[in-house]
């Protein structure tokens, strides 16, 4: 009884220390519920991220789920129960005595740091902190070949044409050999005074590598030799402090039928045409998070987590839902009529693709920032698949 007290008390004792505005944020709104989510399974991958910024998301391939933590655990899932098919450890310590074995136990010790993941044809891709690409068999975890480069990696690579391009932290773009990681060539960037933690993640297609830069652009190198065809900016830095003239596009680029859409933190929503780096239309929308598509809308999380719904054709704002603001929502995924975003307090919302309308919830994270739901959720055989901070992998239904 007293602990079942205590419990129930948690949530009350959290908000004697937060102020009235916390209370207001993290208070929902009702909603008019439309169906409701049920778990199918849950199962945990080692500490998770626990508060470091990362952007380590769970990717879909070989009829598996890949998920990693931040210190070093991948492992293969089985989409339809949770069940592990293979797991590896690329934690990395300094030797072996007493301390490092109380280092170990505390996780303190230095670990490869995981980045990104991404699948392309049997070949898991595993981007490190650490500077560290590794290339795993999908069927059994084995390591095909490991390269290293210069810089973090805090995205995802990408994979087209036997070329993997990664992007890392110091501007710095790489292209190994997706069958023996030799490297083939490397650009190096611009990377002003200040910029944003993460980087975007490149997206490799139609002979190009497109990523967005720390310095406001789109740029597309030429994926065989690396060279820039061409670099367009999106938007410009403006203000006295360095602060005020940060202008990272960190997104992954959105690109369909020939355009490349693309959003800056500072403000800018663009649609570039791929061939010419043309700018099409811009709007006045910022955000450090992925943009969606789903037909001819664009979904966008902004700033403050206002979500939104474009037209991609002319970047006409056709809906906008700002109940859940500042709640740090994740990027939006398409999932049936309906749009999902996770948020700091671990709740998966649903929204109505044509109106923005909050139509379900489901509480993963218990209401603790320690479980929020830090990365957009995977859309996978119709049911969304979301991880937490502290490493919870889980299956929620989703009506079609």
């Amino acid at each position: 009884m007293v602990m079942s007290v205590t419990l129930s008390g948690c949530t009350t004792i959290s908000n004697w220390f937060a102020d009235d505005e916390e209370i207001e944020i993290r208070t929902l709104k009702p909603i008019d519920e439309q169906f409701e989510p049920e778990l199918v399974w849950d199962t945990s991958v080692g500490d998770g991220i626990e508060d470091y910024f990362s952007r380590l998301r769970p990717v879909y391939g070989d009829d598996k789920i890949f998920v990693a933590s931040r210190h070093g655990e991948v492992e293969a899932l089985n989409p339809d129960n949770g069940d592990s098919l293979w797991e590896r450890d690329f934690a990395i310590f300094d030797g072996d005595g007493w301390w490092d074995s109380i280092a170990k136990l505390w996780r303190s010790g230095r670990s490869a740091r995981i980045g990104g993941l991404v699948e392309y044809n049997g070949t898991l891709i595993v981007g490190t902190e650490n500077g560290s690409v590794i290339a795993l068999d999908t069927k059994t975890g084995e390591t095909k070949w490991t390269s290293e480069v210069e810089g973090e990696v805090l995205s995802a690579p990408s994979v087209a044409e036997g070329m993997v391009v990664v992007n890392t932290g110091a501007g710095t773009l790489f292209g190994l050999d997706v069958e023996s990681g030799e490297q083939q060539w490397v650009h190096e960037g611009d990377v002003p005074p200040l910029t944003l933690r993460g980087i975007s993640s490149p997206v490799a297609a139609n002979g190009g590598a497109i990523i967005g830069t720390a310095t406001g652009k789109i740029q597309v190198n030429i994926l065989e030799s690396g060279l820039v065809a061409w670099e367009t900016a999106i938007t410009k830095p403006s203000g006295a402090t360095e602060l005020e003239r940060i202008v990272d596009v960190d997104v992954t680029p959105l690109l369909y039928g020939g355009i490349v859409y693309a959003i800056s933190y500072n403000g800018t929503l663009a649609a570039v045409e791929l061939r010419s780096g043309r700018v099409i239309w811009k709007r006045e929308y910022g955000s450090y998070r992925d943009i969606s598509m789903e037909g001819n809308s664009l979904f966008v999380v902004d700033n403050n987590s206002v979500v939104y719904g474009l037209d991609r054709r002319n970047g006409v704002e056709l809906w906008s839902q700002s109940s859940m603001k500042k709640r740090n929502l994740t990027e939006a995924t398409p999932a049936g009529d309906y749009l999902v975003v996770g948020d700091k307090w671990g709740y998966l919302h649903w929204l109505e693709q044509e109106s923005g309308k909050v139509v379900a919830r489901y509480d993963l994270g218990g209401d603790d920032e320690d479980e929020s739901v830090y990365v957009s959720p995977l859309n996978v055989k119709d049911n969304i698949v979301a991880i937490t901070r502290d490493g919870t992998v889980a299956t929620i239904t989703s009506p079609k």
